[in-house]
């Protein structure tokens, strides 16, 4: 299992919850983006700031969450 380097956690950002590269962009928010049908592409263009690996790795932290495997997490 790789390294998730962009997943953080910080309990003084959006309540603690999985975030993106310590910004206030949760893991919950890109998947739920990426299962109402927006496109990278569209995601992207939403949150200019964000990159196409943001997602990917949004989407392996979701798949191993849900698997319940433990990710060591970044700290922002």
């Amino acid at each position: 299992m790789p390294a998730l380097a962009r997943i953080t956690h910080d309990p003084n950002v959006m309540g603690g919850k999985p975030c993106i590269r310590g910004l206030r962009v949760t893991v919950g928010t890109l998947v739920g983006l990426v299962a109402a049908g927006h496109s990278h592409e569209e995601i992207l263009r939403l949150y200019p700031y964000l990159v196409a690996e943001d997602i990917r790795e949004a989407l392996a932290y979701a798949a191993w969450r849900v698997e319940e495997l433990e990710v060591p997490l970044a700290v922002a």
